[in-house]
Formats: structure tokens, sequence, C-alpha cells
């Protein structure tokens, strides 16, 4: 479901909305609560929406059926946020009257500017169906992200009228809203006092670049496995390209450009017949895009989303370090939190953005169906990479049997993708020569990796996989 779901449901009438609204399931963005529910503690979802990508909490409808909300209670519940957030979240509460005189209230909670906590000190961020409670340690980090307001919520020196009137168009009608202005206010591409935000420069300009030079994805194509310098570069001739325009747009031209130019191999079709197949699965490519695009950093200038295809693997880098509330090294553990929630939510209107966390998960599910090894997350000091290899993915009982250090070696390997001494290997992989020297001789004796010298003191022997 996206929040465009509800924006539909909401134009209907009463009675129709509400029972369409029994029907939704919960999840990112949408959440209902009994009628009887303290002020108190609807001051949780709120906060968990304000923290994440904003969002609705319908209140008046408990396991499927309408409880309504009393009177002398609605008071109470529209005041919540004021009585029991810091900073105050900032919230839209709408009033649905059924034929039968009981009442609905649906809140539209706005993305925070800020960390978001209730009165009693405790701060929640909405993760799928769910509003998390942070520790300590979460809480620190998510507070260095939202040091300030998201990027994409700030204002640009455009105006509505400067944007693209057919993709303006068509996603107004998609998401029932009357009028342009009207959808941009709703979903927050309008600053406060009626400004045109980053989000909607981005999503709807006919080319976002006059004011973001680098809000582009480039995309090169390499015959050999090493990228090459100079005159020894081994990137094919015009095979160098910049996907720009609106987001979507962006999207779409690269999805174009990466399945043409994918290596694919033969193999073994459910037809019995022997086909082309790309060599990643392209719903696994197209998620790492796709997240890549949307949780950039867009206020790091002079820096662009960058994919590259390789005969062996497809590597898609982009500018901006993961959150603080994600660890690149455990990939499978890392929580939904968006960089960019107004791009987020109305590319989830789109059908393009799926949510991080579990698109993370989708990637490595897909890629150990196919027998592949895992993805690999790494992250410098102003960007993450994610590489995506067609190698062969190690036995689990292998794997698990490798200490943590060897495991990096062969990650490092892989990233690398060419003959690395010992000594690079232990600087790469950021442990001792000696940890290194031993652990290669050990995934050699499993023939995982190979050792190319004239002796063992020769000074230009190098590693590789096997």
């Amino acid at each position: 479901m996206s929040p465009g779901d509800v924006d539909r449901v909401l134009a209907l009438p009463s009675d129709e909305a509400v029972e369409h609204l029994i029907g939704l399931s919960e999840d990112q963005w949408f959440e209902r609560k009994a009628g009887r529910i303290s002020a108190r503690d609807l001051a949780v979802p709120l906060v968990a929406m304000a923290n994440a990508e904003g969002g609705y909490v319908v209140v008046g409808i408990h396991d499927g059926t309408i409880d309504g909300v009393a009177a002398p209670h609605r008071s109470a519940l529209r005041q919540a946020a004021q009585d029991f957030t810091t900073p105050v979240v900032r919230t839209t509460v709408t009033e649905f009257s059924l034929s039968d005189g009981r009442v609905v209230l649906v809140l539209r909670v706005d993305p925070g500017e800020h960390v978001h906590e209730t009165t009693k000190g405790e701060v929640y961020l909405r993760v799928g169906d769910e509003s998390r409670k942070l520790g300590y340690a979460q809480r620190r980090e998510l507070e260095y992200d939202r040091g300030s307001a998201p990027f994409d919520g700030t204002a640009v020196e455009a105006v509505p009228d400067d944007l693209e009137r057919t993709q303006v168009t068509a996603y107004q009608e998609s998401i029932g809203s009357q009028s342009p202005e009207g959808m941009l206010a709703a979903r927050d591409l309008l600053t406060r006092d009626g400004r045109l935000t980053v989000a909607g420069w981005l999503l709807f300009a006919e080319r976002p670049q006059s004011l973001f030079p680098s809000a582009v994805v480039r995309i090169l194509h390499y015959a050999r496995n090493d990228r090459g310098t100079g005159a020894s570069m081994s990137l094919y001739e015009g095979r160098d390209v910049r996907c720009e325009g609106s987001i979507p747009e962006q999207i779409t031209k690269a999805v174009e450009v990466i399945e043409q130019w994918a290596p694919k191999v033969q193999a073994l079709a459910p037809s019995g017949r022997f086909e082309a197949r790309p060599i990643i699965p392209r719903d696994v490519w197209l998620e790492g895009l796709v997240n890549a695009v949307l949780h950039r950093s867009y206020s790091i200038a002079g820096d662009h989303i960058r994919v590259e295809i390789f005969p062996n693997r497809i590597e898609i880098e982009n500018p901006g370090r993961f959150p603080g509330l994600a660890d690149p090294s455990k990939p499978l553990e890392i929580s939904r939190y968006a960089r960019n929630p107004r791009i987020v939510r109305v590319c989830s209107d789109l059908g393009i953005a799926r949510e991080l966390g579990e698109g993370i998960r989708r990637i490595f599910a897909e890629m150990r169906s196919l027998g592949l090894t895992d993805p690999i997350y790494s992250q410098g000091s102003g960007s993450v990479r994610l590489v995506l290899s067609s190698a062969d993915a190690l036995d689990e009982d292998v794997r698990a049997s490798l200490p943590k250090a060897a495991r990096r070696i062969l990650d490092v390997l892989r990233l690398e993708a060419k003959p690395l001494s010992t000594g690079q290997v232990a600087e790469l992989a950021g442990i001792a020569r000696l940890t290194a020297s031993r652990h290669l001789q050990t995934l050699r004796d499993l023939g995982l990796v190979e050792w190319d010298g004239q002796s063992p003191r020769d000074p230009r022997a190098s590693w590789r996989l096997r």
C-alpha cells in the first residue's frame, strides 16, 4: 500500500471512506487505533511517523470494527500532539461523521524537521507496521542525522509554475487531489510559507539539473573486470552516459540502459531451452538503483550516482553515507530510515519505491536463491557502494567455518577484482600482514583462492579468487 491509497479513500463520502479504511493494510504510513486510546498513547505513533516519513493514524477502528470516538474524548485526541509530543508533531485532523452518529478521526502526520519524542522522553521510529522505541545509541544516531531539517524539505529558487505540467497533473490525478497546489501541499512539497521544496523540484521539474547539476545517474560499461587507468582503461567507447530529468525519468532511463548493457549468459530456462539470462537478476540491480536514487544525499554537490557494469559484476555507488541507524557491515539488520522522506513518499505512490530494509533483504534473498555470492556494501568517507557479483556463493558449511577475517579477505578480493599482494590484502581488510597471510593459506587449502609467484619471497607474488 502507498500513501496515495489513503488519499484516494479519504476523498470518498464518510461511510464509504471508513469502510475502505477498515480494509487497508497497516504499514509504514498507516495505522489504526481504537477510539478509546488515550491521548498520551496516541502520541507514540505520531512521534514514530514524524521521525520517519509521516503518514496517517485512524482513530475509531479496532479489530476490523468501527468503535468510533466518543464526543468528550475527541478534543483530547485532537490535542494529543500539542500535549504529549516535543517538539510538537505537526498534524492535521479530519472527522468522518457516519450516518449512525459514530465519528472516526484521521490524523495526517507530517515528516518532522527534527527528532520528536513523547513528553515521557521516549523516541520512536516507524519501521514497517511498527512504532519501534529507540535505545540510547539509536536515538543519538537519529539525532545526529536529524540535526537539521531533511534537505529535501528546504526551499529552492523556483515556483510551482516552473514545474513540468504533464508530470504534475498525472500525479495530482493519481492521488485524487483537486489542484496542483493541493497536491504539493498534501505531500509537503511546499514549505510553510508556500515555497517549492527541493523534493518538489527534483520530482517534477522538466530538468532539475539546472539547479542540481549532480542529480544524475551516470552509467559506465567496462570491457574487463578491472577498470584500468589512462591508456589501459577498459571503458567501452560510447558506453558512458548520464541519465537526466526528474527522479522518475532518471530511473526509467537508467533501467533501459542497464538492461541493454548488463552481461548475459546462456542458461537453461524453465522452457527446457538455453536462453540468455543476465548475470545479475534484474530485480536485484533495480532495487539497488532505486535505493541509490531515493536515499542519496542531494545536498552533496559535485558528485552523482554511478552504476558501473563489468563482465562479472555490477557496482552502484551513491553520494552520502548510510544514515546513522544503519551499519553497513550488517546490511540485513538495517532499519528503515529515509534521508529524503518527501521523495520516498511520492515515489511510493508512483510504485517506484520499496522499503529500505525490506529492499535490502530482497536483494540478498534473490542472490542467494540463484546460488550467487552475497551482495557487498562498503562505505567511504562520503558515499556508499553496493557490489553485485556473479561469483558462486560459498557452501554454507564452509562459510560458517571461516573466521570473520577470512570472509573479509574474500570480500576484498571480490571488490578489487584483480590480483593483490599479501600486504595489499592486509591493508584493505584492515588486519595485520601475518594474520592475512595465515588466512590466505587457509583459503588456498580450501581451493577458494590461488597464489601466483615464482618463490615464497617473490615480491611480485599475488593472490586472486579461483
